[in-house]
């Protein structure tokens, strides 16, 4: 939970309004750089964090990969103490270990489910888009819309992913 970031973005929307996106985010190191989904971040004209004691801060994006959805972010103020997330080794983990997923679904902090690393080297083309992410890591513990770019964790806490899409076959 202290590796936990909100992400707000504001940006063009329909209609000539803003719209604004919701995600989720984790420190990865001392400098405070931020793991996300790209497309959390992806044509922000405004991003706000916030930052598990509460501290906001204007983030900007310093490093994308488009190729597998990933984005780093930098905060403009880090809190006065953060605790960066371990890296995991996603290469150990077999077909039936735990997955725990962390997020902000919905809007909700810090929220946390479990489930099943279901399957590997999977393919994900997001909807309305012509890029196809391969490689993935499929898993069953619930993830809402909030969830993307948080991370997916094993049993001892470790990231050993970033959660990228949802597929729901009956919407």
């Amino acid at each position: 939970q202290p590796s936990l970031v909100l992400i707000q973005t504001e940006g063009p929307g329909e209609n000539g309004e803003t719209g604004k996106g919701l995600g989720s985010g984790v420190i990865i190191n001392d400098f405070g750089e931020i793991l996300t989904s790209l497309h959390v971040v992806a044509g922000a004209q405004k991003i706000t964090l916030t930052f598990a004691d509460g501290t906001h801060s204007a983030g900007l994006v310093i490093s994308e990969s488009p190729e597998i959805d990933i984005a780093v972010l930098q905060a403009e103020t880090l809190p006065a103490q953060f605790v960066p997330a371990t890296l995991g080794n996603p290469g150990a983990l077999r077909v039936g270990d735990e997955a725990f997923v962390v997020g902000n679904p919905c809007g909700l902090y810090s929220s946390m489910s479990a489930g099943v690393i279901s399957g590997f080297n999977r393919t994900f083309q997001p909807p309305g888009s012509d890029q196809r992410i391969e490689g993935l890591i499929q898993f069953d513990a619930a993830a809402n819309p909030g969830n993307s770019g948080g991370p997916l964790l094993n049993r001892s806490g470790h990231v050993i992913g970033i959660v990228t899409g949802i597929i729901n076959p009956t919407d």
